[in-house]
């Protein structure tokens, strides 16, 4: 006797009885068997995980175009001398985070301290003639009281204690502008951010507004270039999908998501400029490539859940309502399905496999 078992959606025989009587029977259920073994390999999907028959419909996706982007800081800050000077206690270098207002180094002009003694020596001088001019218009007022002097000789007094004590404020306001000077020899970071480039050493000697390093602020974003014939398509808040990390990275890795927050106006060489936000940029190397997706454009085409296809030799069939198999070309495996490229149209009605087969194969018992 030979007994066939169904195990969602496979036949499997066993046998009990050999016979010569039982030969052509047998030969029969093998026959019968072998053409359902050939229907459902191992790997076949199971009826279970589908909820019956599919009704084939042409769907809009996307056109999404591969692309490298580039991870760039939204802002490059320059960290510029403010006087001319030497370079003297640099105490940063490539890769370090720096924070807003951290000194990076010292830029030190020794001719700044000897106009301030300089300065200092005329105050000194000027505060010594202003005294005397002091006493002297006391006692020109006093002699005015008495009739001794005349009023011109008072009013001459007044105006040299006047003009002694401008010329005093005006040396106190330049002795302010040189310890002004000096203070703005410490080179501040412009805000925070990354050191990419340190430019001076210590002992260099630099000019006013030179630059000692380049810094990239902690905000980082995606930089795609896209032929010009994608222009038209992007635009400001499209989703594009962010590849995992490295030039040589798996497409099966973890993708994030990511959107479009900047579209430039301007072209650069034929290509059209777009800025990506993406989160988790923080540890990427400024100007390293990675894979992303964006959509230019949208395409009809049929989704079909992968339990109602199935592999056999090396080409992948789909079952029509009357148990036909039909052999499609598919496309790429979707989160939402496999895209069937041809061999199904609009209207088509798909049972999964594992049912055609528990509908059609005999029972367990009937075959004797």
């Amino acid at each position: 006797m030979i007994k066939a078992t169904i195990f969602k959606g496979q036949i499997g025989l066993s046998r009990t009885t050999t016979s010569s009587a039982m030969g052509p029977t047998l030969f029969a259920v093998l026959f019968l068997t072998g053409t359902a073994f050939l229907a459902v390999p191992p790997q076949a999907w199971s009826a279970e995980t589908v909820s019956g028959p599919l009704t084939v419909e042409r769907v809009s996706l996307p056109d999404r175009k591969a692309v490298f982007a580039t991870v760039e800081s939204t802002d490059i800050l320059l960290a510029r001398a403010r006087i001319g000077g030497t370079v003297g206690e640099l105490s940063v270098d490539e890769g370090d985070s720096v924070t807003a207002e951290q000194k990076l180094a010292v830029v030190g002009d020794q001719k700044l301290i000897l106009q301030m003694q300089g300065v200092d020596a005329r105050m000194r001088s000027m505060t010594a003639e202003l005294n005397q001019a002091q006493v002297d218009l006391g006692r020109t007022s006093q002699l005015r009281k008495q009739g001794v002097v005349a009023q011109a000789q008072l009013d001459m007094a007044n105006t040299q204690v006047r003009v002694l004590k401008q010329n005093l404020e005006a040396l106190d306001k330049e002795r302010a502008v040189l310890a002004q000077q000096v203070t703005e020899g410490a080179i501040l970071s412009p805000g925070a951010g990354r050191v990419l480039e340190v430019t001076a050493t210590d002992g260099a000697v630099i000019m006013a507004g030179e630059s000692i390093a380049t810094i990239a602020s902690d905000s980082y974003i995606l930089r795609m270039r896209l032929p010009e014939r994608h222009a038209r398509f992007i635009k400001i808040g499209d989703a594009v999908e962010v590849g995992p990390r490295g030039l040589g990275a798996s497409e099966t890795g973890t993708w994030t998501k990511g959107q479009v927050v900047q579209v430039y106006p301007k072209l650069d060489a034929g290509r059209v400029v777009a800025d990506v936000k993406v989160a988790g940029l923080g540890d990427y190397f400024v100007g390293e490539r990675t894979l992303v997706h964006v959509a230019t454009g949208a395409r009809e085409t049929i989704l079909v859940p992968a339990a109602y296809l199935e592999n056999r030799h090396g080409l992948t069939y789909a079952t029509l309502e009357n148990g036909t198999p039909v052999v499609v070309q598919t496309g790429p495996a979707r989160s939402d399905g496999v895209e069937v490229l041809s061999g199904l149209r609009a209207g088509d009605v798909l049972v999964p496999p594992g049912a055609v087969l528990a509908e059609t194969a005999p029972a367990a018992g009937d075959a004797q």
